[in-house]
């Protein structure tokens, strides 16, 4: 399919989509014309219209929370899309991961303490990895996450594999409790060595996901 064979509305513009490729969490929902979908063709980075501005607009030029393209999918009627990206960081302005974080109904019931909806397990780890990385950025003194970047990743894989050995005294000894707060601290070791390597915790998952599809 040809960017000709989209049919744009009458400013020229198709609503995007933005979705992350691993998690299918939706990012956020913004315009594309003609010549943002190119840049974003060529670039294989999302570019967008800005339709307050009335001019093109690189997501992550100023922030470095830039949205590589994996896939951009065409709906039946040609007029709009889903852009699938892997993302480098926050999408929203307000530094949440999401742009969509709050529920209308939630908020709207009388029983719900907190405006922002639970996350889910797939948005946990994200946040997580999020952290994980500005820790590594940022540094702040005092951290537990600074510390074990600064030590470097001989002190991260010794912390590995000291997690990943009680994770199995823990089986082994059938203690379901132990279990479940020594993987926790096995994975968030695991999340802080992926940040070291430069390995994103969604190409893991997507080796899964292709793991998953060929064993289908």
């Amino acid at each position: 399919m040809n960017i000709e064979d989209l049919t744009f509305d009458v400013n020229g513009l198709l609503p995007a989509v933005v979705q992350d490729a691993a998690t299918k969490e939706v990012l956020t929902v913004a315009y594309m014309n003609k010549e943002s979908l190119e840049k974003t063709l060529q670039t294989n980075e999302t570019w967008f219209y800005s339709r307050s501005r009335k001019e093109l607009w690189h997501k992550g030029a100023t922030s470095g929370n830039t949205q590589t393209i994996v896939d951009i999918v065409v709906d039946c009627d040609a007029d709009a899309l889903v852009v699938l990206v892997k993302p480098a960081g926050p999408a929203c302005h307000t530094g949440a991961r999401s742009c969509f974080s709050r529920s209308l109904l939630r908020e709207n019931d009388g029983n719900e303490t907190s405006n922002d909806p639970p996350e889910t397990h797939e948005q946990i780890l994200t946040t997580l990895q999020e952290v994980i990385r500005q820790r590594e950025i940022e540094r702040p003194e005092g951290a537990y996450t600074t510390y074990l970047f600064e030590k470097g990743v001989d002190k991260i894989l010794k912390k590995v594999g000291e997690e990943a050995s009680e994770v199995i005294i823990a089986a082994k000894n059938r203690d379901k409790e132990e279990v479940k707060w020594e993987t926790a601290d096995l994975l968030y070791h695991v999340l802080v060595l992926l940040q070291e390597q430069q390995v994103p915790f969604e190409e893991v998952l997507a080796v899964l996901a292709q793991r998953h599809n060929e064993s289908a």
